[in-house]
């Protein structure tokens, strides 16, 4: 598998900023180590282009007619390899090909069919859908690993997707233009395109884990036999006779969940003192001080397993560059010819994409919570994939909420690369 041509720019006015895409790619597509012949475009754009997406969706179609298949969504900001465009008008595309028969764009109005047998999804989702998380739990019963990637479209405009198949028209969208508002789209793989993908937590545990023992709907009433509230006052060492200290510590904490159905197999604080990817990162939102309950961004049931957490940038960094040295070690062989020696021994400096590292595309979806500012610069976070994971095509979008498995996560990032033959 060759390498997938991928562009990226940031213009006040979008044509500009799809004219330096586009020549970015027509010079790609000229290099040997890049695909020559594409087919399916992933196109991640900011919210300042929200109100022009089906515009930019129809001028970079007619640019690239032979790209047959589109997929993509909007998000606050959005990423490419070594650089993030957060909060200004940015967009990026990753051009893949992949044999035809191994994937299918799906949207809303043109579900996947059952004569497709998939094995994992790329997902993007309008966060005020209807029983979302149950819709992505379907979804991935649906593939054969249960496994999804992507995240929930993050816009202050219009909250859009790209979903594109086949001729230009994915079968029953009608007319559609291929941008649609709400519910599911995104693209499902078959066992003919190899992933590998991993989730990278950006939360620090502050407590050690308990049981949930009582709880009614997403109120959690007692942990581990003992009132929640008081719980969660002693955790922070605070107490509600100093009201002004305690909320600022109650506002910089989360919980970090375990399902029950997982509780008995994986542990909410792993070995080393970090969450692991199982674990489900939610909001407090409000207090019971009669029941002395303390009420969370999730339904909760009992026989959950919860810690208390905080924010924090040095677990995120290290956690970010965990995954990323996960991923590059599980594609080294054992025994290297010499191209791939030479190939992975290059310095940052002198690296360029190269298909002999065996990672031919890649997608990151981070949080809008993640970008920006918190890893301490510009483009801080993407900095952190390229030094870790080396020089490669890569696209990706800050969004609104991260899916992986089968569950919506927060605060994290979801890393994605598409894998060549040893």
């Amino acid at each position: 598998m060759k390498l997938f041509p991928y562009g990226h720019a940031t213009h006040p006015q979008w044509q500009m900023a799809a004219g330096l895409v586009l020549a970015q790619l027509r010079a790609q597509l000229q290099q040997p180590q890049y695909t020559p012949e594409p087919n399916l475009a992933v196109l991640y754009i900011t919210d300042h282009y929200g109100e022009e997406a089906a515009d930019i969706l129809e001028f970079m179609r007619a640019e690239l007619p032979e790209v047959t298949d589109w997929t993509g969504t909007v998000g606050v900001g959005v990423a490419a390899n070594n650089v993030e465009y957060f909060d200004e008008p940015a967009l990026a595309v990753m051009l893949c090909e992949l044999p035809s028969d191994q994937y299918r764009v799906f949207s809303g109005v043109a579900p996947l069919g059952l004569g497709f047998s998939a094995q994992t999804a790329l997902i993007h989702a309008d966060g005020n859908t209807p029983d979302l998380a149950e819709l992505i739990t379907e979804m991935a019963q649906r593939t054969g690993d249960g496994y999804l990637f992507g995240g929930l479209t993050a816009s202050r405009t219009q909250s859009v997707q790209f979903a594109v198949g086949g001729d230009g028209f994915i079968k029953g969208q009608g007319g559609s233009s291929g941008v649609f508002h709400g519910g599911l789209s995104g693209v499902a793989f078959a066992h003919g395109v190899s992933l590998i993908s991993r989730v990278t937590q950006g939360c620090q545990p502050v407590s050690r884990e308990r049981v949930i023992t009582q709880a009614e709907r997403n109120l959690i009433l007692t942990l581990d036999g003992e009132p929640a509230l008081d719980v969660l006052l002693a955790d922070l060492k605070v107490s509600l006779d100093e009201p002004q200290s305690a909320l600022q510590a109650m506002r910089a904490t989360l919980v970090g969940l375990v399902p029950a159905d997982q509780a008995a197999t994986g542990a909410v604080v792993g070995r080393a003192g970090n969450f692991g990817p199982d674990v489900l990162v939610r909001h407090i939102i409000g207090l019971d001080p009669n029941r002395r309950g303390v009420a969370v961004a999730e339904q909760v049931e009992e026989g959950m397993q919860l810690a208390f957490c905080q924010r924090n940038v040095q677990t995120a960094r290290a956690d970010l560059m965990r995954i990323c040295t996960e991923i590059r070690e599980e594609l080294e062989p054992e025994e290297m010819t010499q191209e791939v020696a030479l190939a992975l021994g290059e310095s940052l400096a002198q690296a360029a994409p190269h298909p002999a590292r065996r990672i031919a595309g890649a997608i990151y979806v981070s949080c809008s919570g993640r970008g920006g500012p918190h890893f301490g610069g510009d483009s801080a976070e993407l900095h952190i994939v390229r030094h870790a994971l080396g020089d490669v095509p890569l696209v990706g979008f800050f969004a609104g909420g991260e899916i992986a498995h089968h569950h919506l996560y927060g605060y994290t990032g979801v890393l994605t690369v598409f894998t060549s033959a040893d």
